[in-house]
């Protein structure tokens, strides 16, 4: 029933969004009447599409032609989301006015002629800029991931790692509508920085082994010098976690399971730990995440680096001591106003942050969920080099 009622939570505002857009829109074109038994049927058609081809994914029913609807889906989600939210704010703004004209009278009121003029106006601006925005997002979401490089000082880091490298990806999040061409972008760009270590901080696919294998083939290039460690994110527990560690093993990556992994290079040594995803007990109960096992037996004056696929698993990585989190998760927030609640439910949105002596990085996702949308939060790949406080 909790499932039940969750999904026609999502429907009603699917259709909400959409149909609120669509009043708005309409009378802008002043269409006739038989127009609208057309436009109807289309976006209800479309407030449907973001959710349906979900719902037959979770039956097991996966194809091309499903995913080409994804597609549909989303793309048509972004805009009418954008849209939504700027009618709302003017219609908002529009009502305050009117209220405070009949509180206050106006002198002279504005006359219904020129208040409508005024609407239509608005509507027009306000469709040709969400238009361009999702236009604009969509490339930006679709053209492969920027590398951003960020220095990162560790007090106890071992003079030989002083400039050791690490390439993380996160939320790549392969499945309906991000496919081999964009994985071999992501490839491409991690080969030409050619970094020591690869960290994949989870949410690497959004789908079944069976359908996206043939997608993710190219990640068996994936290779670094010290290996290339795999974290998983929810929605790896989504997708059948554990055909997905087998994958990922097949692929050439290390599962770091709540283990850890040592890192030499002359004497010196760093240790890269990697916890389950923050809430996969909820799906698979020997999953629980835990620092506290990750790092057993690791001295403390170790250099000490956690892969966390969610940035709220820094509280208690930060009571384990640990050096540095690299996370995920978050997207950025991906596209605004969203970048507002989703740092409300992270203990951090993106970049780098100092938690009580543990730092942590936290990528803005190398790909994108749902929408193919990214406005002002391009995709990453992070090049993070460590540097000794040491002189």
């Amino acid at each position: 029933m909790p499932n039940l009622f969750f999904l026609l939570l999502v429907i009603s505002i699917l259709t909400i969004i959409h149909g609120y857009v669509i009043t708005r829109l309409l009378p802008v074109f002043e269409l006739g009447q038989i127009s609208y038994w057309i436009i109807y049927p289309i976006i209800l058609i479309l407030s449907f599409l973001p959710i349906f081809p979900i719902l037959l994914r979770t039956l097991g029913w996966e194809h091309k032609i499903i995913d080409k609807f994804s597609l549909i889906g989303y793309t048509s989600f972004g805009f009418f989301s954008l849209s939504f939210m700027i009618f709302a704010f003017r219609d908002f703004t529009l009502q305050i006015i009117y209220f405070a004209e009949n509180l206050f009278g106006g002198d002279p009121p504005i006359d219904n002629s020129k208040r409508d003029f005024l609407i239509k106006m608005s509507s027009i601006a306000i469709i040709s800029s969400t238009g361009v925005s999702s236009a604009f997002g969509f490339y930006n979401s679709r053209r492969g991931p920027e590398v951003f490089n960020q220095d990162i000082f560790l007090p106890n880091l071992p003079l030989e790692f002083d400039n050791f490298t690490i390439a993380q990806i996160s939320d790549l999040h392969v499945g309906p509508t991000i496919k081999k061409t964009y994985v071999l972008k992501v490839l491409e760009t991690i080969s030409k920085i050619n970094p020591d270590v690869i960290a994949v901080t989870g949410d690497l696919i959004d789908g079944s082994v069976k359908h996206l294998r043939k997608d993710l083939e190219p990640f068996m290039d994936l290779v670094a010098p010290y290996g290339t460690f795999f974290v998983t994110g929810n929605h790896e527990y989504y997708s059948g976690v554990d055909q997905w560690l087998d994958e990922t093993d097949r692929l050439g990556m290390i599962n770091l399971i709540n283990t850890n992994q040592i890192i030499s290079k002359l004497e010196s040594k760093i240790v890269i730990a990697g916890i389950t995803d923050f809430k996969a007990h909820q799906i698979k109960k020997s999953h629980k995440s835990s620092p506290k096992i990750a790092l057993k037996d690791v001295p403390k004056d170790q250099t000490r680096i956690i892969l966390a696929h969610q940035p709220n698993s820094i509280y208690a990585v930060n009571e384990e001591g640990a050096d540095l989190q690299l996370s995920g998760h978050t997207h950025g927030g991906q596209f605004w106003p969203f970048t507002y609640p989703t740092k409300l439910a992270n203990a951090y949105l993106s970049g780098l942050h100092n938690h009580n002596g543990t730092q942590i990085y936290v990528n803005r996702g190398t790909g994108y969920w749902g929408p193919p949308l990214r406005l002002g939060v391009p995709a990453e790949v992070t090049l993070i080099r460590l540097k000794s406080t040491v002189l």
